[in-house]
């Protein structure tokens, strides 16, 4: 149990600094709704699994749209 909360709060904030690379490049998503924030996400954490970390990427791995709103509204 304590390993999965482990796990929830990195992607929580790995989501994070993820959105704060997205929003730098497109304020108006401020105004976005959760579901619209988490599409424009998913791509560019896709995009960056090569780069991350093994553990990291294992973390990433199956993540879904679905999966980025949880942790987004759970911020």
């Amino acid at each position: 149990m304590q390993n999965a909360e482990l796990d929830h709060d990195k992607k929580r904030r790995l989501v994070g600094h993820y959105l704060q690379q997205l929003t730098k490049t497109d304020p108006n998503l401020y105004y976005s709704s959760t579901t619209e924030i988490a599409h424009a996400l998913h791509p560019m954490i896709k995009e960056h699994m090569n780069r991350m970390p093994v553990d990291e990427q294992a973390l990433f791995r199956n993540i879904t749209v679905r999966d980025i709103e949880m942790l987004l509204s759970f911020r």
